[in-house]
This record gives structure tokens, sequence and C-alpha cells, in this order.
């Protein structure tokens, strides 16, 4: 899908600890965070990736429709855009990268 929208996959990561690694290495201008990750909440990466001085674009995703709930509930911080696996479409990941 990210082919499509003519978007560079720099590297993927396995876990947080690995993402962390290559958000730090590549400064992508935009960064796809599973909410389930093996070592660490993906909602707690996502702000914090939010958070880098370049200020990369994040997505949330999830095969749990209802993660979305869990994404809304920083005080201060935009939430980042979320998107359930089940409706992850070309269309769906434009506007969430880019609107």
């Amino acid at each position: 899908m990210l082919a499509c929208l003519g978007i560079e996959v720099a590297a993927t990561a396995a876990s947080a600890v690995q993402a962390l690694a290559v958000v730090h290495d590549a400064c992508p201008s935009a960064v796809l965070v599973d909410v389930g990750l093996p070592d660490r909440n993906g909602i707690d990466l996502a702000y914090e990736l939010a958070e880098l001085p370049w200020v990369p674009r994040v997505v949330l995703m999830s095969a749990d429709r209802e993660a979305s709930i869990a994404v809304r509930g920083r005080p201060g911080a935009i939430p980042p855009p979320f998107v359930a696996k089940a409706e992850l479409d070309v269309e769906t990941l434009r506007r969430a990268l880019f609107d």
C-alpha cells in the first residue's frame, strides 16, 4: 500500500526498541505503529514519536477497532490518526498520512 502511494519504506521493526532505533537513524517523515507491540504499548510509542524534533506523522493501527478509544486519552496532546486494520486500504492510509 505504501508503494501505491509513492512512499519509500525506510525500514520495518518488530518491536518498540527496534522502531526507536530505526526512527532515530532514518528520521522518516511518517511512521506506522501497531498498537500491540511485544515490548511496549504502541500508543505510548506513537505519542513519543510524534514529539520528535522533526515531528514525523504518526499513524496508529490495530486489529482491535476498540483500541481507538485508548488513543484519545492524553491530556494536552493531539491524538495520532488511528486506522483499524480491517479498514486499511490505500485511500484510508493516504488520508491518515497526508490529511
